[in-house]
């Protein structure tokens, strides 16, 4: 496995396993098989509703604590200081643990100041090894990370090969924040399997768009957290550092980027509306 630095000097694993959309019913066997084949690191969430499943595979795995990079996020139901700082404590209970190697806002909305300034102080307690954001577009990001006493150590946001965050990135790494990507596969749509440039590339190298596509992340300096519930997906999914994309495969993949979520925008007014309506 190869690891990346956080500004902070915590080494995270560059592909990691994510459970969002993993039933708690076989979150557990998914995230022992995700161990078993080899990822160290598991991305989970409070909204996730799988924690505690999430805590139960990790304590029964039988690899040492400190060997698992562990990340949740803090939902807006938990919003500001109060709420956040209850939070924390209930996620490390469900996740069986005394710290949490990353701790995220999900969602830059309610009052993720408050949220993040209870990050900040469990971080200083030893709770949390590092702290960060997710979906946090480049002006949110920018203000948080001159105003926080805690810079930053990740953002993590929507990032495929159809919407590659180019600008976003090149804001993250000025600031020294890590870019990590959900929905590295976009869930499948625009053909993502069967696109013609990723199956075209990967044919070349014996390995698959899926492969390709993490691969070219990696190579682009952004960690990845595929999901997938079919343990050969899993061991397919890790298996991206036996190969390299030459300078011309990596515009091929380039050109692919339509700069534009294929999800949901963040500046909508109707999705924070719906966001803020949900109550997990």
């Amino acid at each position: 496995m190869k690891y990346v630095t956080l500004n902070n000097g915590v080494h995270m694993p560059v592909v990691g396993y994510g459970v969002y959309q993993v039933a708690p019913g076989e979150c557990e066997q998914c995230v022992l098989d995700a161990i078993n084949v080899g990822y160290r690191a598991i991305d989970t969430a409070q909204s996730y509703g799988n924690e505690a499943e999430v805590g139960a595979a990790v304590a029964k795995s039988g690899v040492p604590r400190e060997d698992i990079f562990l990340t949740t996020k803090v939902w807006i139901s938990n919003a500001g200081y109060e709420k956040a700082k209850a939070s924390i404590d209930a996620s490390l209970r469900k996740l069986r643990t005394d710290y949490i190697d990353l701790l995220l806002i999900h969602q830059p909305y309610s009052d993720y100041y408050g949220t993040y300034r209870a990050m900040e102080e469990a971080y200083k307690a030893g709770k949390l090894r590092a702290i960060g954001v997710s979906n946090f577009y480049p002006d949110r990001l920018v203000d948080l990370c001159l105003y926080a006493e805690v810079t930053p150590a990740v953002n993590q946001v929507e990032t495929h090969v159809f919407f590659q965050q180019r600008e976003a990135h090149e804001v993250m790494k000025k600031y020294g924040v890590v870019h990590q990507s959900w929905g590295p596969f976009a869930e499948g749509r625009n053909d993502f399997f069967t696109n013609p440039v990723l199956t075209s590339i990967g044919k070349a190298h014996c390995k698959s768009a899926a492969q390709v596509a993490l691969r070219y992340y990696v190579q682009s300096d952004v960690v990845v957290i595929p999901k997938s519930v079919r343990k050969e997906r899993m061991a397919e999914n890790l298996d991206i550092f036996d190969f390299a994309l030459s300078d011309d495969e990596m515009r091929q993949i380039q050109a692919l980027n339509e700069e534009k979520s294929l999800f949901f925008s963040h500046y909508d007014p109707a999705i924070v509306e719906m966001m803020a309506s949900l109550k997990r």
